[in-house]
């Protein structure tokens, strides 16, 4: 039919188009990637300081980075050490390190960007980088979810992580 046939060479039009910009402006979703792995680097790059804390230490790294966000106003200038002190807490406390594709989610939730990770991924640990680094501003900080056995469930799980850098959690319930 002519109309199938005019949609057929429409959608041939758009997909033609759509690798035309590709090809001259790059894809945007791989240059996000490539610059966020630049900033995961950053993050590994201060591992080997961090291990080297004490827990006392490390736990005196959220008045420190309370601090300097009290005198510098923005978070982005301590956001990878910061990132760096949540992966160690969770490595001490959970035994769970974040992977670079979890501080690459984290470094989107924290700009407000949407993460998408399958199950099982690690959105959970993912989210304690985020979290933390937001709550420096000491304004509180939020996780909503729709299930209250989850709520729950991380709120002692994570909680672990945040109780190790001297944050304290709570959770609401439906009941």
């Amino acid at each position: 039919r002519k109309e199938d046939n005019l949609a057929v060479r429409s959608s041939e039009s758009y997909r033609t188009m759509q690798k035309f910009l590709k090809f001259l402006f790059g894809d945007p979703n791989k240059k996000m990637l490539s610059a966020l792995d630049r900033e995961v680097q950053q993050i590994n790059a201060l591992e080997s300081s961090v291990v080297s804390l004490t827990d006392v230490q490390l736990r005196e790294k959220t008045s420190e980075f309370k601090a300097r966000f009290l005198n510098e106003g923005v978070l982005d200038g301590l956001l990878y050490e910061a990132f760096a002190v949540v992966r160690e807490a969770a490595k001490r406390t959970l035994g769970q390190r974040h992977f670079d594709v979890q501080l690459m989610g984290g470094l989107a939730l924290h700009r407000g960007q949407i993460a998408e990770m399958r199950t099982g991924e690690g959105k959970t640990l993912t989210s304690t980088l985020a979290l933390y680094t937001n709550a420096l501003r000491g304004q509180g900080c939020h996780l909503v979810t729709v299930n209250d056995y989850l709520a729950r469930r991380d709120a002692v799980w994570m909680g672990a992580v945040f109780h190790a850098l001297g944050m304290s959690i709570g959770v609401i319930q439906h009941e």
